[in-house]
């Protein structure tokens, strides 16, 4: 049983924090065990509906709400997330992972029973603020419990679980929706959960914590909740709304967020420390989060509807082309560690976030009407083997640069810029496509102007990847300094 090291640190501002035996008493691999369990639960309920949707709807009726039940639980998972990094910092990872994990079944529950669209849509928005703690929740501890040269792999597992259920989550729902009852989507969540929830709290055994606990700012946490939910609606729903409505949410989600950087600025312990962001390594990393969301969602949207729509693809054939990405990432993130080890966090991620670039220029010009399915694969295969060499390095860069108690909040940092980058990227492209494509009957784009919009979109994408290179251009260029830390 090995460890990752404890230093002592300090609290920042007040009294010191002393930190005892991080990992020192914990059995790590029921630990891993027990966040890819958890991870794996809330990354199928991100996709598991999409091809239960329709039975739902017959049954509960509402169907011009159903868009609600992917909204609302990316909503609440992303606003969420930057509150809950900080938390941990004050009240512990291991309090928030199981609040994470409470919340999540009880939002399962209460998606098993619901017997309205209306309840289902509840249901969803409490899984969701589990979801918020558990995807922060499970990086921090990795970073907490396994030394940098063990993150790279642990982290690349965690990216393999996100992967796998990307690919496993639609099959799974229909199965469970057509020889069972969709209903058991979620009952599923609750013994599984319960698992990782036990094995979490037998194996994990946090250090106690020396001198005064620092207040939580619940003045910021309620600017930047409001502020995000404000924004990721805009941006979630903009397109589906009146005008007036949209351009309201977004001069709210202004007002609010800015109520928050003047209050963060001014507070002695706000619930995220914007300054951390002065610091090139976080802040670039941050944004290499944005671009990332906006890149792998993006794709994972459009892709499928690119291969039915244009190339004529049979399902299981564009579900084979997204999956080349999914597959490239893990097995990329889980040896980068030898590469940033050797050469540096920058110098690693400078590899990935090009691999990323050709990956998405070949794309924007091979991928016309007349494009093979494989080359869509191999496209995909190869942004997504630079994304584990991209992601997770940048992400274990800015861990690796911030101390304890602010670890947890780093961490939802990176997470959250992914999910608003990922808001952005769907908005963004879906724009583009309906602007250019017809909607058919069953509520996806159809018709020629498709092709000439997906071009765009795989314009749009290599674009974003340049930011993305040059977003890791800015981080500094050292090597990690303590293998062991």
């Amino acid at each position: 049983m090995t460890s990752a090291s404890t230093p002592a640190v300090s609290a920042g501002p007040g009294a010191p924090v002393t930190l005892r035996g991080v990992g020192l008493r914990s059995e790590r691999g029921p630990i891993l065990g027990s966040l890819m369990l958890a991870a794996a639960l809330v990354a199928l309920d991100a996709t598991i509906l999409a091809t239960a949707a329709q039975t739902i709807a017959r049954e509960l009726g509402d169907f011009e709400r159903l868009p609600w039940l992917f909204s609302v639980y990316t909503l609440a998972q992303a606003v969420s997330v930057p509150v809950y990094g900080r938390l941990a910092d004050v009240l512990g990872r291991k309090r928030m992972m199981l609040a994470g994990i409470v919340l999540f079944l009880l939002g399962s529950v209460l998606c098993g029973v619901a017997g309205s669209m209306t309840w289902l849509i509840v249901g969803r928005v409490v899984q969701g603020l589990g979801a918020g703690a558990v995807m922060p929740m499970s990086m921090t501890i990795v970073s907490d419990v396994y030394t940098l040269a063990e993150r790279a792999k642990t982290q690349g597992y965690m990216a393999s679980v996100w992967a796998a259920a990307s690919v496993v989550g639609p099959a799974l729902g229909g199965v469970f929706s057509q020889f069972a009852s969709w209903r058991w989507i979620f009952w599923i969540n609750v013994p599984l959960g319960l698992l990782a929830a036990v094995m979490l709290w037998r194996s994990f055994h946090e250090p106690e914590r020396d001198g005064a606990r620092e207040p939580i700012d619940y003045v910021g946490a309620a600017l930047l909740t409001a502020g995000s939910t404000a924004l990721l609606l805009g941006l979630l729903e903009g397109a589906s709304l009146a005008l007036p409505f949209t351009v309201g949410l977004y001069a709210l989600a202004a007002l609010l967020l800015g109520g928050f950087a003047w209050w963060a600025l001014r507070t002695a312990h706000p619930v995220f420390d914007l300054r951390v962001l002065r610091r090139r390594v976080i802040g670039a990393s941050t944004v290499a989060g944005f671009m990332v969301g906006v890149i792998v969602l993006g794709l994972s949207t459009y892709v499928p509807i690119y291969a039915q729509g244009v190339l004529g693809a049979t399902p299981l054939a564009a579900g084979f082309a997204l999956a080349a990405m999914t597959i490239g990432w893990p097995l990329t993130a889980t040896f980068s560690g030898n590469f940033y080890l050797r050469i540096g966090f920058r110098a690693t991620g400078l590899i990935g976030s090009s691999l990323v670039l050709a990956g998405s220029v070949l794309a924007a010009l091979l991928l016309g009407e007349h494009a093979a399915v494989w080359q869509v694969a191999a496209t995909t295969f190869l942004i997504g083997a630079g994304m584990g060499m991209t992601a997770v390095p940048t992400l274990i860069a800015a861990q690796t640069s911030a101390p304890w108690h602010e670890r947890g909040a780093v961490t939802g940092l990176n997470m959250f810029s992914r999910s608003i980058g990922s808001a952005v990227g769907v908005a963004v492209f879906g724009a583009v496509v309906n602007a250019l494509a017809a909607i058919g009957a069953d509520g996806t784009p159809t018709g020629p102007g498709l092709a000439h919009a997906m071009t765009l979109v795989f314009t749009a994408t290599a674009v974003t990847a340049a930011l993305l290179l040059v977003a890791v251009l800015c981080m500094p260029g050292d090597k990690p300094e303590s293998p062991g830390a």
